[in-house]
């Protein structure tokens, strides 16, 4: 090693922007997120529900009576805007 060289630093890569989706939907997922685009859903009516949570698409909401409800969030609605449907 030179010793007459100064200390070289690493050089950073630009940071990563974030992204909505981790993974790619599955047909049913986008089916519920479609069905959703009209009106909310009881939160126990399609099992695909728990993942769209987690990825931040669909959100419970109250209803009147007492069973949640699930709607679209915004990240939902660009999904869908995405595809060209709204």
């Amino acid at each position: 090693m030179d010793s007459s060289q100064p200390d070289a630093k690493p050089v950073q890569a630009a940071p990563k922007r974030p992204t909505m989706l981790r993974r790619l939907l599955s047909h049913h997922e986008i089916a519920t997120l479609l069905l959703l685009l009209h009106a909310p859903v009881d939160a126990h009516a399609k099992p695909e529900i728990p993942m769209l949570q987690e990825a931040g698409l669909v959100e419970t909401i109250g209803a009147e009576a007492g069973t949640p409800r699930i709607r679209l969030t915004e990240h939902g609605n660009a999904i869908l805007r995405g595809l060209g449907v709204r």
